[in-house]
């Protein structure tokens, strides 16, 4: 009997037929051998679930298939690269430094890193050598073999190897068999590593790479855990990419938010007040304020109400929203009431830790766990299911059901469970609807210490909410209005180049709440206004909120980097988990559809992306200093005062230098100041009643008297910019 065939549909929807079992290399030697040498993997397409499979996997029957090469820079095809890179780098690692031990390697957007334990401090100085080691490697082209093991098979093998890294992780990974990876051919030159996959053929595929810079990490994020080192390199098909990206990365360093926001005085960090929380000076809020000041008239152009809540709430608030024990990992503690509560909350704590522990130790934590399981059953009672809890994950359900009911206090991750009491507080009619009700709301995440990073990355942030509550026919004008507004913000700021990403629920997951007949309903409104704005979106399910779709903003700044900025959010859920009601023209209760609307995001994030995005160079609107007035000498100080003065009268912020140094220096420091307008007057300017304007750059606009300043810069700060001070 013959061998079947599989049917194999292309991206220009032509199909090709291969024997059973074959792979993606046979479908691309069947197109031709140009495209043979070129292919490096295939993302597979098979009733809706797509993966990235390696070249010589044979495919899982008829499917979709893309064939990823060396002559595209997708996305998929540079994580496939970047992990093999990954791969190299270890090896070479482990060639220079024998006793390195190797935790874990993932690839990254931009990039990839390698953690390892290594007693030795790998610098900088390393670098050459490493790089050297892999270009050896990659010169040898050595072939990427997948072998797989059973479960147990496999865990003997790491047991055997007493890998506590790699033992960690096989136990954490799923499915009945675990794959590693190898490189290379021969007993006396390969590597290997226990490893999902995928990975280009071969080494030699990986020309162009860099390594980056090296930090400290802990395993898992556990700053009580192995001290580890984390070393970050990326790497490129082509040399020219390579090139462009790591001009893009000096670029970005030389704009770097927190060295600008620390030359500016914008903002500081205290260690005493705590990391991750932003201690905003004078001049940042003034950036700050003028943001909200903005966003506010454009709300109230629109029918928005603003509110202030506390910061925060009842666990039972969280508890309906989902937020809590949703966030669990994300949330600061909550705090009980009761002692058994704390005390529940104290042995949950300790099994979270010990769940991060393996073999022997993980053993004696669970222990500790018990006795302590032991001292609240003595004290409060036995806690429901405890008897059956024989292991550590089992022992945290117990624990996270005991405290379902505790009464107990969150600081809130989210604003949203408090402008629904706001809502809930008085009979609403479909006359009051819709009701717009935004806050800037400060909001608290117990982010990992290594992942906070300046403004981008804190642990408490302000968010430019607002939620409003409108019935279905208002639905779709309510939708597009906050779209509307998110173009608006962005255009005044000169953010233009982006575009929309539309996530929708994973239906293979379970990471969401609520009816799928309601889901349906929300997502048709979501695309139907993109659609409609004729703005470019692309749709990734998986990515809404737990609660409901969303239309994310990604935005690139001028530099080519993309960030995700505003956001909105169709709700159906929310509404019902609190039964939410308003009375309809039939005097019957019926259930409102709730929209979250953030344009900025996160005030602290937004901050940091313009002062990148800006260089500190503010336009004259957001500006925290928009003049500065200077004198040539001690015989123009007098008249360098009424003009400071003057516009400062006239609603302008100013400074004002009336010093013994020379005008170059002033000037000078203005200039790095990134003072927007620089007011020289000397002896004929004060004779004459006029000033000398020049600008940041350096250049001279001219002489005028002081209210055609005003002006000129009255009309630049009304326009946003698109006007600029010119002579009369």
């Amino acid at each position: 009997m013959g061998s079947q065939t599989l049917k194999v549909r292309l991206p220009d929807g032509n199909t090709i037929e291969i024997d059973e079992g074959g792979s993606t290399a046979d479908v691309a030697s069947a197109i031709g051998p140009g495209l043979a040498r070129a292919a490096i993997a295939g993302v597979v397409t098979l009733n809706g679930d797509a993966r990235v499979v390696d070249l010589s996997q044979p495919l899982p029957g008829d499917c979709d298939l893309t064939i990823l090469t060396t002559s595209d820079d997708k996305p998929e095809s540079l994580l496939v690269l970047r992990h093999s890179a990954a791969h190299v780098m270890a090896e070479a690692v482990c060639k220079l430094f024998p006793t390195t031990r190797l935790v874990y390697g993932p690839p990254l957007e931009d990039g990839f890193y390698y953690d390892i334990d290594l007693d030795h401090s790998i610098t900088p100085d390393d670098f050459a050598a490493i790089e050297a080691e892999m270009k050896r490697i990659v010169k040898e082209k050595r072939p990427f073999t997948r072998v797989e093991m059973s479960r147990s098979d496999a865990m003997a093998k790491l047991r055997k190897e007493e890998s506590r890294y790699k033992i960690d992780n096989a136990e954490r990974a799923e499915g009945d068999t675990l794959s590693f990876y190898v490189t290379g051919d021969c007993p006396g030159e390969h590597f290997e590593d226990l490893c999902r996959g995928p990975h280009v053929p071969t080494t030699g595929v990986i020309k162009s790479f860099k390594i980056q810079q090296v930090s400290r990490s802990h395993y898992r994020g556990d700053v009580n855990d192995q001290p580890l080192q984390r070393l970050y390199g990326t790497a490129f098909f082509k040399k020219a990419s390579l090139t462009e990206h790591l001009t893009r990365l000096e670029e970005a360093k030389r704009r770097d938010h927190r060295v600008i926001g620390k030359a500016l005085n914008l903002f500081t960090i205290s260690e005493k007040v705590g990391s991750g929380l932003i201690l905003w000076l004078p001049k940042g809020a003034t950036i700050r304020t003028q943001l909200q000041n903005y966003l506010t008239e454009e709300m109230e152009k629109l029918g928005y109400d603003l509110v202030y809540t506390p910061q925060i709430g009842q666990l039972g608030l969280y508890r309906t929203s989902g937020h809590f024990p949703y966030y669990e990992e994300s949330i600061f503690p909550a705090m009980f009431e009761s002692d058994r509560g704390k005390a529940v909350q104290s042995a949950l704590q300790l099994a979270q830790r010990v769940a991060k522990m393996t073999g022997d130790a993980q053993t004696t934590g669970l222990a500790s766990v018990r006795a302590m399981l032991g001292a609240i059953a003595q004290s409060f009672g036995p806690l429901a299911g405890a008897g059956e809890a024989d292991g550590i994950e089992t022992t945290i359900e117990v624990l996270n059901a005991a405290l379902v009911e505790e009464p107990g206090f969150l600081v809130r991750p989210m604003n949203c469970p408090h402008h629904i009491q706001i809502y809930a507080s008085a009979m609403r009619s479909y006359r009051d609807l819709p009701l717009r009700i935004a806050e800037y709301g400060t909001v608290y995440r117990f982010e990992q210490s290594g992942e906070i990073s300046g403004l981008t990355r804190v642990r408490g942030f302000t968010v430019d909410d607002a939620h409003l509550f409108c019935t279905p026919d208002q639905l779709a004008v309510e939708v597009s209005a906050t779209v509307d507004l998110t173009r608006r913000v962005l255009k005044v700021l000169g953010l233009t180049d982006y575009r929309v990403r539309i996530g929708l629920r994973d239906d293979a997951g379970d990471k969401w709440v609520g009816s799928r007949e309601n889901w349906d309903k929300a997502q048709e409104a979501v695309q139907r206004a993109v659609t409609d704005s004729g703005i470019p979106f692309t749709i990734e399910e998986g990515e809404a909120a737990f609660y409901g779709p969303k239309i994310d903003f990604v935005v690139k700044d001028c530099i080519g980097r993309s960030w995700q900025l505003g956001t909105v959010q169709v709700d159906y859920n929310l509404p019902e988990r609190f039964d939410l009601t308003y009375v309809g023209p039939d005097n019957a209760p019926h259930r409102p559809i709730m929209i979250h609307r953030a344009p900025f995001g996160s005030m602290e994030r937004f901050v940091g992306i313009l002062i990148e995005h800006f260089e500190g160079a503010f336009p004259l609107w957001l500006s925290p200093v928009q003049v500065a007035v200077t004198s040539v000498s001690e015989k123009s100080a007098a008249y360098a005062r009424i003009v400071y003065d003057t516009l400062k009268a006239a609603g302008l912020r100013s400074e004002l230098d009336v010093g013994d140094e020379k005008i170059g220096p002033k000037k000078h420091r203005f200039r790095a100041a990134k003072v927007n307008y620089i007011v020289v007057v000397g002896e004929q300017e004060a004779a004459d009643e006029t000033v000398n304007v020049n600008d940041r750059d350096g250049t001279t606009v001219g002489t005028m008297q002081v209210h055609q300043l005003i002006a000129a810069c009255m009309k630049e700060i009304d326009t946003k910019g698109s006007s600029t001070v010119e002579l009369p």
